[in-house]
């Protein structure tokens, strides 16, 4: 299959980003400029790699209220949320982040999930009157952040956050709609402010053993006192009777360093030097316009909440972002 790629890596300066943001830009030029465009509440971020999933049918709500971690079964039009789907150990194997429009519930969700998402799905629908459908093809995702004050018009689906707003454009109107709503700005300005609100990311913050816990997820995708899904009974158990053996930390990295930690890279105790015991993982850095090299991590929970720690071989300070 052919790898994907975005129109609008066609602009002037456009840079192709890594994985897994391969297919759209990772910058157009000035990382910290279009950081700053963001913060002031302009320009948008070129997110159609990311799949998009819908389910419809008049039992869609009744039936996606069983599945995930999320209160849906009354969600109105419009209102936003995030949601995840674990499995039968708590473990996290999808984040979605979805908006009902009253005929139709909408996704989006990482780039190549889709297939797993909707095997799953198809393997749950019984007798639910319910229709999953990979919409990747025809629609793309599109981020406008915080305070815009784009207008837009009847068509697309747009799923309202205190963060922003996704957009779910038809595909075939990608670059128009970016050259109405403009500037683009690349992913990596979106993934640094990303980690500047402490905000996981699956695939980033997680690996095949994460449980919502660690990263803060309870407070913004699980609902606790909701009905039976998937995995809640690990969800039940360590809010009510134990402790989430891991924690997500924010990192102020050294500004010295010239090289930024990669994902996956070692966290020790900066006490312990080079070879000291590994404590958890770098999950996701960045270069910040405002506050310099940052990163977001995943240690254990008992390391302590004061302690400095080598991230890779960068000397960094920690702050708390689940307690310990």
């Amino acid at each position: 299959m052919t790898p994907y790629a975005s129109p609008l890596l066609s602009l002037p300066g456009a840079v192709p980003a890594e994985e897994p943001d391969a297919g759209v830009a990772a910058h157009y030029g000035d990382l910290f400029k279009e950081q700053r465009t963001l913060a002031r509440g302009e320009g948008l971020v070129d997110l159609s790699h990311r799949d998009v999933v819908t389910v419809s049918g008049p039992d869609r709500l009744t039936w996606l209220h069983l599945l995930l971690t999320q209160h849906v079964a009354d969600l109105e039009p419009g209102r936003a949320t995030e949601s995840l789907i674990l499995s039968a150990k708590g473990h996290i194997e999808h984040a979605l982040y979805l908006v009902d429009d009253g005929a139709t519930t909408w996704f989006h969700t990482e780039p190549g999930a889709a297939p797993a998402l909707l095997a799953y799905l198809e393997s749950m629908k019984f007798f639910y009157r319910v229709e999953a459908a990979d919409r990747t093809a025809e629609f793309a995702v599109v981020y406008l952040p915080a305070g815009s004050i784009a207008e837009i018009t009847d068509g697309p689906v747009v799923r309202e956050t205190p963060y922003g707003r996704d957009v779910f454009v038809p595909r075939d109107g990608l670059a128009a709609f970016a050259a109405e709503h403009g500037p683009a700005v690349g992913v990596l300005a979106y993934e640094a402010l990303r980690v500047e609100a402490r905000r996981p990311r699956l695939g980033r913050e997680t690996d095949h053993r994460t449980i919502p816990h660690e990263l803060g997820w309870l407070e913004t995708a699980v609902h606790l006192r909701k009905g039976c899904y998937r995995g809640q009974e690990t969800v039940a158990r360590v809010q009510n009777l134990g402790r989430p053996p891991r924690r997500l930390v924010f990192l102020h990295l050294d500004g010295s360093e010239v090289k930024l930690p990669e994902h996956g890279d070692p966290v020790r105790l900066a006490a312990d030097g080079a070879e000291g015991r590994e404590l958890g993982f770098v999950t996701t850095a960045a270069r910040h316009h405002e506050l310099g090299p940052i990163a977001l991590a995943l240690v254990k929970r008992n390391v302590p909440a004061d302690a400095g720690l080598l991230a890779g071989n960068t000397p960094a300070a920690q702050e708390t972002v689940v307690e310990p």
